[in-house]
Protein backbone atom coordinates (compact mmCIF):
# COMPACT_ATOMS: atom_id res chain seq x y z
CA UNK A 1 0.00 0.00 0.00
CA UNK A 2 1.67 3.22 -0.61
CA UNK A 3 2.61 5.19 2.13
CA UNK A 4 2.63 9.25 3.05
CA UNK A 5 5.44 9.84 1.05
CA UNK A 6 3.79 8.62 -1.97
CA UNK A 7 0.85 10.31 -1.20
CA UNK A 8 2.73 13.64 -1.10
CA UNK A 9 5.30 13.40 -3.27
CA UNK A 10 3.26 14.19 -6.27
CA UNK A 11 2.26 17.53 -4.65
CA UNK A 12 5.82 18.42 -4.03
CA UNK A 13 6.22 20.69 -7.06
CA UNK A 14 2.91 22.64 -6.53
CA UNK A 15 2.89 25.77 -4.12
CA UNK A 16 1.49 24.55 -0.53
CA UNK A 17 -1.35 27.46 -0.82
CA UNK A 18 -2.42 25.71 -4.26
CA UNK A 19 -2.61 22.23 -2.79
CA UNK A 20 -4.69 23.84 0.15
CA UNK A 21 -7.16 25.67 -2.47
CA UNK A 22 -7.26 22.13 -4.58
CA UNK A 23 -8.89 20.01 -2.13
CA UNK A 24 -10.55 22.77 -0.83
CA UNK A 25 -12.15 22.89 -3.76
CA UNK A 26 -12.85 19.41 -3.94
CA UNK A 27 -14.85 19.55 -0.32
CA UNK A 28 -16.74 22.52 -0.43
CA UNK A 29 -17.75 22.11 -4.37
CA UNK A 30 -21.07 20.41 -3.65
CA UNK A 31 -22.18 23.28 -1.66
CA UNK A 32 -21.68 26.16 -4.50
CA UNK A 33 -24.40 28.43 -5.07
CA UNK A 34 -26.57 26.30 -2.63
CA UNK A 35 -28.87 29.08 -0.67
CA UNK A 36 -29.56 26.36 1.99
CA UNK A 37 -26.63 24.95 3.17
CA UNK A 38 -27.18 25.08 7.12
CA UNK A 39 -30.09 27.15 8.88
CA UNK A 40 -27.14 29.30 10.31
CA UNK A 41 -25.58 30.69 7.90
CA UNK A 42 -28.90 31.05 5.87
CA UNK A 43 -29.89 33.53 9.03
CA UNK A 44 -26.40 35.26 8.67
CA UNK A 45 -27.53 35.83 5.15
CA UNK A 46 -30.79 37.07 5.66
CA UNK A 47 -30.44 39.45 8.49
CA UNK A 48 -27.06 40.94 6.49
CA UNK A 49 -29.76 41.45 3.26
CA UNK A 50 -32.24 43.04 5.59
CA UNK A 51 -29.57 45.59 6.81
CA UNK A 52 -29.41 46.24 3.12
CA UNK A 53 -32.74 47.62 3.13
CA UNK A 54 -32.51 49.70 6.00
CA UNK A 55 -32.78 47.29 9.17
CA UNK A 56 -31.02 47.65 12.45
CA UNK A 57 -29.63 44.21 14.22
CA UNK A 58 -31.69 43.59 17.23
CA UNK A 59 -34.51 46.18 16.74
CA UNK A 60 -35.65 45.10 13.21
CA UNK A 61 -34.13 41.63 12.97
CA UNK A 62 -32.93 39.93 16.53
CA UNK A 63 -30.41 37.91 17.67
CA UNK A 64 -27.96 37.48 20.22
CA UNK A 65 -24.89 37.10 17.94
CA UNK A 66 -22.30 40.09 17.20
CA UNK A 67 -23.03 42.37 14.71
CA UNK A 68 -19.69 41.94 13.16
CA UNK A 69 -21.03 38.83 11.53
CA UNK A 70 -23.51 40.66 10.01
CA UNK A 71 -21.28 43.28 8.78
CA UNK A 72 -18.99 40.25 7.34
CA UNK A 73 -21.96 38.87 5.55
CA UNK A 74 -23.11 42.47 4.77
CA UNK A 75 -21.22 42.44 0.93
CA UNK A 76 -22.20 39.09 -0.12
CA UNK A 77 -25.75 40.13 0.95
CA UNK A 78 -25.89 43.36 -1.22
CA UNK A 79 -25.81 41.05 -4.04
CA UNK A 80 -28.86 39.40 -3.26
CA UNK A 81 -29.70 35.93 -4.65
CA UNK A 82 -28.14 33.89 -6.47
CA UNK A 83 -24.89 36.06 -6.31
CA UNK A 84 -24.46 36.64 -2.82
CA UNK A 85 -25.20 32.84 -2.11
CA UNK A 86 -21.37 32.08 -4.28
CA UNK A 87 -19.87 35.45 -2.86
CA UNK A 88 -20.16 34.37 0.92
CA UNK A 89 -19.42 30.88 -0.01
CA UNK A 90 -16.34 32.27 -2.08
CA UNK A 91 -15.05 34.11 1.34
CA UNK A 92 -15.73 30.72 3.22
CA UNK A 93 -13.39 29.04 0.96
CA UNK A 94 -10.60 31.59 0.94
CA UNK A 95 -11.33 31.80 4.54
CA UNK A 96 -10.58 28.19 5.09
CA UNK A 97 -7.48 28.08 2.59
CA UNK A 98 -5.83 30.57 5.00
CA UNK A 99 -6.27 28.86 8.15
CA UNK A 100 -5.15 25.78 6.99
CA UNK A 101 -1.93 27.59 5.37
CA UNK A 102 -1.56 28.74 8.61
CA UNK A 103 -1.81 26.12 10.25
CA UNK A 104 0.95 24.65 8.88
CA UNK A 105 3.75 27.69 8.98
CA UNK A 106 3.07 26.82 12.95
CA UNK A 107 3.50 23.20 12.54
CA UNK A 108 6.62 24.24 10.56
CA UNK A 109 7.59 26.40 13.44
CA UNK A 110 7.30 23.78 15.83
CA UNK A 111 9.94 21.31 13.93
CA UNK A 112 6.95 19.14 11.92
CA UNK A 113 7.53 20.83 8.50
CA UNK A 114 7.23 16.85 6.75
CA UNK A 115 4.02 16.81 8.51
CA UNK A 116 2.70 20.49 7.78
CA UNK A 117 1.00 20.01 4.72
CA UNK A 118 -0.89 17.05 5.89
CA UNK A 119 -1.86 18.65 8.91
CA UNK A 120 -3.57 21.71 7.11
CA UNK A 121 -5.36 18.64 4.63
CA UNK A 122 -6.43 17.18 7.72
CA UNK A 123 -8.18 20.94 8.81
CA UNK A 124 -9.55 20.88 5.50
CA UNK A 125 -11.00 17.12 5.23
CA UNK A 126 -12.30 17.59 9.08
CA UNK A 127 -14.49 20.61 8.26
CA UNK A 128 -16.71 18.90 6.24
CA UNK A 129 -17.81 16.51 9.09
CA UNK A 130 -18.32 18.97 11.77
CA UNK A 131 -20.82 21.28 9.80
CA UNK A 132 -17.98 23.54 8.84
CA UNK A 133 -18.37 22.99 4.74
CA UNK A 134 -20.20 26.40 4.46
CA UNK A 135 -20.28 29.69 6.65
CA UNK A 136 -20.45 29.08 9.70
CA UNK A 137 -18.95 31.47 12.06
CA UNK A 138 -15.72 29.55 13.36
CA UNK A 139 -14.76 29.35 9.17
CA UNK A 140 -14.47 32.78 9.40
CA UNK A 141 -12.87 33.64 13.63
CA UNK A 142 -10.70 30.84 13.09
CA UNK A 143 -8.64 32.37 10.57
CA UNK A 144 -8.55 35.61 12.74
CA UNK A 145 -7.43 33.56 16.11
CA UNK A 146 -4.91 31.16 14.10
CA UNK A 147 -3.49 34.58 13.29
CA UNK A 148 -3.12 36.13 16.54
CA UNK A 149 -1.71 32.70 17.42
CA UNK A 150 1.04 32.89 14.50
CA UNK A 151 2.02 36.62 16.04
CA UNK A 152 1.68 35.23 20.01
CA UNK A 153 3.87 31.85 19.80
CA UNK A 154 7.28 31.74 21.34
CA UNK A 155 10.25 32.07 19.11
CA UNK A 156 13.89 31.94 19.92
CA UNK A 157 14.63 35.37 19.93
CA UNK A 158 11.63 36.46 21.90
CA UNK A 159 14.08 38.19 24.58
CA UNK A 160 16.19 40.18 22.46
CA UNK A 161 13.52 41.75 20.37
CA UNK A 162 10.69 43.83 22.65
CA UNK A 163 9.45 46.35 20.35
CA UNK A 164 8.88 43.34 17.86
CA UNK A 165 6.89 41.71 21.01
CA UNK A 166 4.73 44.70 21.80
CA UNK A 167 3.94 45.45 17.99
CA UNK A 168 2.78 41.37 17.49
CA UNK A 169 0.63 41.66 21.05
CA UNK A 170 -1.20 44.68 19.49
CA UNK A 171 -1.56 42.82 16.03
CA UNK A 172 -2.75 39.79 17.51
CA UNK A 173 -5.28 41.34 19.70
CA UNK A 174 -6.92 43.83 17.02
CA UNK A 175 -7.15 39.94 15.44
CA UNK A 176 -8.84 38.74 18.49
CA UNK A 177 -11.19 41.79 18.82
CA UNK A 178 -11.97 41.29 15.45
CA UNK A 179 -13.20 37.73 16.08
CA UNK A 180 -14.77 38.62 19.42
CA UNK A 181 -17.48 40.44 17.19
CA UNK A 182 -17.82 37.29 15.05
CA UNK A 183 -18.29 35.05 18.07
CA UNK A 184 -17.93 35.62 21.42
CA UNK A 185 -17.42 31.85 22.60
CA UNK A 186 -13.84 32.84 21.13
CA UNK A 187 -13.73 34.65 24.95
CA UNK A 188 -11.30 31.49 26.40
CA UNK A 189 -9.14 31.23 24.13
CA UNK A 190 -8.89 34.96 24.26
CA UNK A 191 -8.07 34.72 27.30
CA UNK A 192 -5.32 32.03 26.91
CA UNK A 193 -3.91 34.26 24.60
CA UNK A 194 -3.58 37.66 26.78
CA UNK A 195 -2.45 35.94 30.23
CA UNK A 196 0.85 34.22 27.86
CA UNK A 197 1.65 37.26 26.27
CA UNK A 198 1.35 39.25 29.98
CA UNK A 199 3.74 36.23 31.53
CA UNK A 200 5.81 35.77 28.78
CA UNK A 201 6.50 39.87 28.63
CA UNK A 202 7.03 39.83 33.07
CA UNK A 203 9.38 36.59 32.57
CA UNK A 204 11.19 38.09 29.67
CA UNK A 205 11.08 42.16 31.22
CA UNK A 206 11.48 41.57 34.73
CA UNK A 207 9.06 43.86 35.61
CA UNK A 208 5.79 43.16 36.63
CA UNK A 209 4.66 46.25 36.38
CA UNK A 210 5.19 46.83 33.15
CA UNK A 211 3.50 43.40 31.79
CA UNK A 212 0.35 44.49 33.56
CA UNK A 213 0.03 47.80 31.90
CA UNK A 214 1.08 46.84 28.78
CA UNK A 215 -1.35 43.80 28.93
CA UNK A 216 -4.15 45.87 30.63
CA UNK A 217 -3.72 48.47 27.12
CA UNK A 218 -3.51 45.16 24.82
CA UNK A 219 -7.44 43.69 26.98
CA UNK A 220 -8.95 47.26 26.11
CA UNK A 221 -8.12 47.15 22.07
CA UNK A 222 -9.63 43.49 22.21
CA UNK A 223 -12.74 45.11 23.46
CA UNK A 224 -12.40 47.91 21.71
CA UNK A 225 -14.83 46.69 18.35
CA UNK A 226 -17.51 45.38 20.88
CA UNK A 227 -17.20 48.60 23.07
CA UNK A 228 -17.62 50.57 19.51
CA UNK A 229 -20.79 49.17 18.41
CA UNK A 230 -22.50 49.14 21.88
CA UNK A 231 -21.82 52.70 21.71
CA UNK A 232 -22.97 53.27 18.94
CA UNK A 233 -26.40 51.62 20.04
CA UNK A 234 -26.29 53.72 22.95
CA UNK A 235 -25.70 56.73 20.74
CA UNK A 236 -29.16 55.87 18.98
CA UNK A 237 -30.78 55.13 22.46
CA UNK A 238 -30.87 51.35 22.09
CA UNK A 239 -27.94 50.46 24.36
CA UNK A 240 -30.39 48.91 26.41
CA UNK A 241 -31.47 46.34 23.16
CA UNK A 242 -27.76 45.83 22.55
CA UNK A 243 -26.84 44.72 26.18
CA UNK A 244 -29.56 42.18 26.49
CA UNK A 245 -29.34 40.60 23.27
CA UNK A 246 -25.34 39.95 22.91
CA UNK A 247 -24.76 39.22 27.00
CA UNK A 248 -28.22 38.79 28.90
CA UNK A 249 -30.28 36.68 26.74
CA UNK A 250 -27.67 33.66 26.58
CA UNK A 251 -27.66 33.30 29.82
CA UNK A 252 -31.88 33.04 30.00
CA UNK A 253 -32.08 30.17 27.41
CA UNK A 254 -33.62 26.64 28.70
CA UNK A 255 -30.76 24.30 28.65
CA UNK A 256 -31.55 21.17 26.11
CA UNK A 257 -32.45 17.84 27.89
CA UNK A 258 -29.39 16.19 29.67
CA UNK A 259 -29.44 13.24 27.48
CA UNK A 260 -29.41 15.47 23.96
CA UNK A 261 -25.82 17.37 25.37
CA UNK A 262 -24.24 13.71 26.12
CA UNK A 263 -25.51 12.63 22.96
CA UNK A 264 -24.14 15.94 20.96
CA UNK A 265 -20.71 15.62 22.79
CA UNK A 266 -20.45 11.69 22.27
CA UNK A 267 -20.97 12.58 18.79
CA UNK A 268 -18.11 15.36 18.82
CA UNK A 269 -15.44 13.00 21.05
CA UNK A 270 -16.43 10.21 17.92
CA UNK A 271 -16.02 12.71 14.62
CA UNK A 272 -12.70 13.94 16.35
CA UNK A 273 -11.39 10.39 17.95
CA UNK A 274 -9.26 9.86 15.12
CA UNK A 275 -7.56 13.77 15.77
CA UNK A 276 -7.43 13.84 19.40
CA UNK A 277 -5.29 9.93 19.03
CA UNK A 278 -2.88 11.62 16.76
CA UNK A 279 -2.65 14.28 19.32
CA UNK A 280 -1.85 11.69 22.36
CA UNK A 281 0.70 10.26 20.02
CA UNK A 282 2.15 12.99 19.64
CA UNK A 283 2.57 14.21 22.89
CA UNK A 284 4.26 10.42 23.78
CA UNK A 285 6.81 11.10 21.04
CA UNK A 286 10.32 12.03 22.44
CA UNK A 287 10.66 15.54 23.75
CA UNK A 288 12.44 18.19 21.83
CA UNK A 289 15.00 20.50 22.53
CA UNK A 290 15.22 24.26 22.82
CA UNK A 291 12.41 26.87 20.88
CA UNK A 292 10.67 23.83 19.28
CA UNK A 293 9.64 22.21 22.72
CA UNK A 294 8.63 25.58 23.96
CA UNK A 295 6.58 26.28 20.98
CA UNK A 296 4.67 22.39 20.75
CA UNK A 297 4.32 22.98 24.57
CA UNK A 298 2.60 26.36 23.58
CA UNK A 299 -0.28 24.44 21.13
CA UNK A 300 -1.11 21.80 23.57
CA UNK A 301 -1.99 24.48 25.71
CA UNK A 302 -3.98 26.37 23.46
CA UNK A 303 -5.49 22.64 22.36
CA UNK A 304 -6.69 22.66 26.24
CA UNK A 305 -8.07 25.51 26.61
CA UNK A 306 -9.89 25.56 23.29
CA UNK A 307 -11.21 22.13 24.72
CA UNK A 308 -11.98 23.59 28.14
CA UNK A 309 -14.08 26.39 26.21
CA UNK A 310 -15.92 23.89 24.18
CA UNK A 311 -16.84 21.99 27.55
CA UNK A 312 -17.71 25.04 29.45
CA UNK A 313 -20.16 26.84 26.21
CA UNK A 314 -22.22 23.67 26.78
CA UNK A 315 -25.14 22.08 24.26
CA UNK A 316 -22.12 20.85 22.00
CA UNK A 317 -23.71 20.88 18.33
CA UNK A 318 -21.20 19.40 16.36
CA UNK A 319 -20.15 22.86 15.03
CA UNK A 320 -19.06 24.06 18.18
CA UNK A 321 -16.10 21.83 17.77
CA UNK A 322 -14.51 23.71 15.11
CA UNK A 323 -12.35 25.76 16.97
CA UNK A 324 -10.64 22.59 18.43
CA UNK A 325 -9.30 22.06 15.11
CA UNK A 326 -6.63 24.79 14.31
CA UNK A 327 -4.66 23.81 17.56
CA UNK A 328 -5.83 19.86 16.80
CA UNK A 329 -4.03 19.78 13.45
CA UNK A 330 -1.51 21.72 14.43
CA UNK A 331 -0.02 19.24 17.10
CA UNK A 332 -1.11 16.09 14.75
CA UNK A 333 1.48 17.26 12.19
CA UNK A 334 3.54 15.79 15.07
CA UNK A 335 2.30 12.70 14.56
CA UNK A 336 2.63 13.10 10.65
CA UNK A 337 6.54 14.38 10.56
CA UNK A 338 7.60 11.56 13.65
CA UNK A 339 5.75 8.66 14.18
CA UNK A 340 6.24 5.44 12.97
CA UNK A 341 2.79 4.46 12.65
CA UNK A 342 1.99 7.51 10.42
CA UNK A 343 3.47 6.23 7.17
CA UNK A 344 1.16 2.95 6.95
CA UNK A 345 -2.07 4.81 8.35
CA UNK A 346 -2.27 8.46 7.09
CA UNK A 347 -3.50 7.21 3.58
CA UNK A 348 -5.65 4.91 4.31
CA UNK A 349 -7.41 8.00 6.72
CA UNK A 350 -7.07 10.45 4.40
CA UNK A 351 -8.96 8.75 1.86
CA UNK A 352 -11.60 7.32 4.94
CA UNK A 353 -11.74 11.60 5.75
CA UNK A 354 -12.30 12.26 1.98
CA UNK A 355 -14.97 9.86 1.02
CA UNK A 356 -16.68 9.77 4.45
CA UNK A 357 -16.30 13.95 4.79
CA UNK A 358 -17.96 13.69 0.41
CA UNK A 359 -20.64 11.15 1.91
CA UNK A 360 -21.91 13.54 4.90
CA UNK A 361 -22.19 16.64 2.76
CA UNK A 362 -24.09 14.70 -0.02
CA UNK A 363 -26.56 13.48 3.18
CA UNK A 364 -27.18 16.90 4.46
CA UNK A 365 -27.37 18.31 1.45
CA UNK A 366 -30.38 15.65 0.56
CA UNK A 367 -31.87 16.02 3.88
CA UNK A 368 -32.13 20.11 3.73
CA UNK A 369 -33.78 20.01 0.37
CA UNK A 370 -32.19 21.05 -3.36
CA UNK A 371 -31.79 24.27 -4.80
CA UNK A 372 -34.48 23.10 -7.41
CA UNK A 373 -36.43 22.15 -4.55
CA UNK A 374 -35.69 25.84 -2.73
CA UNK A 375 -36.36 27.74 -6.17
CA UNK A 376 -39.93 25.53 -6.14
CA UNK A 377 -41.26 26.78 -2.75
CA UNK A 378 -40.02 30.03 -3.40
CA UNK A 379 -42.47 30.67 -6.58
CA UNK A 380 -44.83 29.08 -5.13
CA UNK A 381 -44.52 31.54 -2.47
CA UNK A 382 -44.07 34.40 -5.07
CA UNK A 383 -42.72 38.42 -4.28
CA UNK A 384 -45.96 39.83 -3.38
CA UNK A 385 -47.80 41.58 -2.50
CA UNK A 386 -48.74 41.10 1.15
CA UNK A 387 -45.70 40.12 3.97
CA UNK A 388 -44.50 36.44 4.61
CA UNK A 389 -44.44 34.76 8.16
CA UNK A 390 -41.94 31.63 8.29
CA UNK A 391 -43.07 30.42 11.33
CA UNK A 392 -41.13 26.95 10.72
CA UNK A 393 -38.62 26.16 8.12
CA UNK A 394 -35.45 28.17 6.29
CA UNK A 395 -35.73 31.59 7.14
CA UNK A 396 -33.75 32.29 3.35
CA UNK A 397 -37.23 32.34 2.15
CA UNK A 398 -37.29 36.08 3.52
CA UNK A 399 -34.28 37.43 1.31
CA UNK A 400 -35.73 35.02 -1.86
CA UNK A 401 -38.79 36.36 -2.18
CA UNK A 402 -38.04 39.99 -0.81
CA UNK A 403 -41.59 40.12 0.78
CA UNK A 404 -42.20 42.46 4.03
CA UNK A 405 -42.01 40.98 7.21
CA UNK A 406 -44.12 41.27 10.02
CA UNK A 407 -41.47 40.34 12.89
CA UNK A 408 -38.04 41.17 14.07
CA UNK A 409 -37.76 37.40 15.28
CA UNK A 410 -37.33 36.32 11.75
CA UNK A 411 -34.73 33.20 13.10
CA UNK A 412 -38.15 30.52 13.75
CA UNK A 413 -36.45 28.84 16.26
CA UNK A 414 -36.59 32.01 18.70
CA UNK A 415 -40.46 31.74 18.80
CA UNK A 416 -41.00 27.78 18.37
CA UNK A 417 -38.62 26.23 20.56
CA UNK A 418 -38.94 24.79 24.31
CA UNK A 419 -34.89 26.57 25.32
CA UNK A 420 -35.83 29.95 23.60
CA UNK A 421 -38.89 30.56 26.22
CA UNK A 422 -37.88 33.31 28.59
CA UNK A 423 -34.87 34.35 26.47
CA UNK A 424 -35.90 36.95 23.84
CA UNK A 425 -37.07 39.74 25.13
CA UNK A 426 -41.07 38.99 24.44
CA UNK A 427 -43.75 36.18 25.43
CA UNK A 428 -43.28 33.89 22.30
CA UNK A 429 -46.94 33.16 22.37
CA UNK A 430 -48.18 36.72 22.06
CA UNK A 431 -45.23 37.36 19.90
CA UNK A 432 -47.07 34.97 17.17
CA UNK A 433 -50.84 36.13 18.09
CA UNK A 434 -49.56 39.86 17.19
CA UNK A 435 -47.80 38.31 13.96
CA UNK A 436 -51.02 36.81 12.70
CA UNK A 437 -53.23 39.57 13.83
CA UNK A 438 -51.23 41.78 11.62
CA UNK A 439 -52.49 39.23 8.78
CA UNK A 440 -49.30 37.86 7.05
CA UNK A 441 -50.37 36.92 3.08
CA UNK A 442 -47.81 33.87 3.26
CA UNK A 443 -47.23 31.62 6.59
CA UNK A 444 -44.98 28.34 5.83
CA UNK A 445 -44.64 25.67 8.01
CA UNK A 446 -42.69 22.48 8.04
CA UNK A 447 -43.16 19.10 10.42
CA UNK A 448 -42.89 19.24 13.66
CA UNK A 449 -39.61 18.53 14.95
CA UNK A 450 -37.76 17.98 18.04
CA UNK A 451 -37.30 20.40 20.82
CA UNK A 452 -40.41 22.11 19.36
CA UNK A 453 -42.76 23.74 21.51
CA UNK A 454 -46.06 21.93 20.63
CA UNK A 455 -48.61 24.35 22.14
CA UNK A 456 -47.21 26.91 19.93
CA UNK A 457 -47.14 24.59 16.63
CA UNK A 458 -50.97 24.04 18.14
CA UNK A 459 -51.56 27.97 18.13
CA UNK A 460 -50.27 28.31 14.61
CA UNK A 461 -52.37 25.67 13.09
CA UNK A 462 -55.53 26.74 15.03
CA UNK A 463 -54.73 30.21 13.66
CA UNK A 464 -53.90 29.20 10.44
CA UNK A 465 -57.36 27.00 9.93
CA UNK A 466 -59.30 29.68 10.46
CA UNK A 467 -57.66 32.49 8.25
CA UNK A 468 -55.77 30.63 5.78
CA UNK A 469 -55.65 27.64 3.08
CA UNK A 470 -53.25 25.87 1.97
CA UNK A 471 -51.75 26.86 -1.88
CA UNK A 472 -49.40 24.24 -2.14
CA UNK A 473 -47.00 21.69 -0.22
CA UNK A 474 -43.84 21.20 -1.59
CA UNK A 475 -41.02 19.02 -0.34
CA UNK A 476 -37.53 20.41 0.51
CA UNK A 477 -35.29 17.65 1.26
CA UNK A 478 -37.06 15.12 3.79
CA UNK A 479 -39.66 17.18 5.14
CA UNK A 480 -42.74 18.75 3.02
CA UNK A 481 -43.24 22.62 3.79
CA UNK A 482 -46.90 23.71 3.53
CA UNK A 483 -47.33 27.16 1.71
CA UNK A 484 -50.55 28.80 3.72
CA UNK A 485 -52.29 31.80 2.01
CA UNK A 486 -54.81 34.07 3.66
CA UNK A 487 -58.64 34.10 2.47
CA UNK A 488 -58.51 37.79 2.94
CA UNK A 489 -58.39 39.37 -0.59
CA UNK A 490 -56.80 42.60 1.37
CA UNK A 491 -53.29 42.25 1.81
CA UNK A 492 -51.47 43.26 5.14
CA UNK A 493 -49.59 46.63 4.00
CA UNK A 494 -46.56 46.71 2.60
CA UNK A 495 -43.94 47.53 5.44
CA UNK A 496 -42.16 45.70 8.45
CA UNK A 497 -43.71 46.00 12.28
CA UNK A 498 -41.22 45.33 14.84
CA UNK A 499 -42.76 46.04 17.69
CA UNK A 500 -43.40 43.46 20.03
Amino acid sequence: MPDLDALIRPLRGLPRWAVLLLLALLLRALTFGNPIVHVDEEFYFVTARAMVHGAVPYLDVWDRKPIGLFLLYLPAAALGLPLGIWAYQAMALASVVATAALIARLAERAGWGSGALPAACAYLLWLNLLEGEGGQTPIFYNLLMVGAASLLAPRADDADQPARRLRQGIAACALVGLALQIKYSVVFEAAFFGLWWVWREWRLSRSLVRALVLGAGLAALVALPTLAAWGWYVAHGAGAAFVYANFVSIGQRVPDPLIDQLLNLLIILLVTSPLLSMVVLTWRLPRATGPALILRRWLFAWGGVAGLGLLLFGSYFDHYALPLLVPLCAIAAGFFAEHRAARRFALPLFALLLIGSEAIVIAKLSGRGTPAQFAALTRAVGKGPGCLYVFSSTSMFYAATDRCTLTRYQFPSHLDRVRERGAIGVDQQAEIERIFAAKPAIVLVRPPFRGERLDMRALALRLLARDYKVRVALPLGNEIVTVYARRSAAPSPRRASTSP
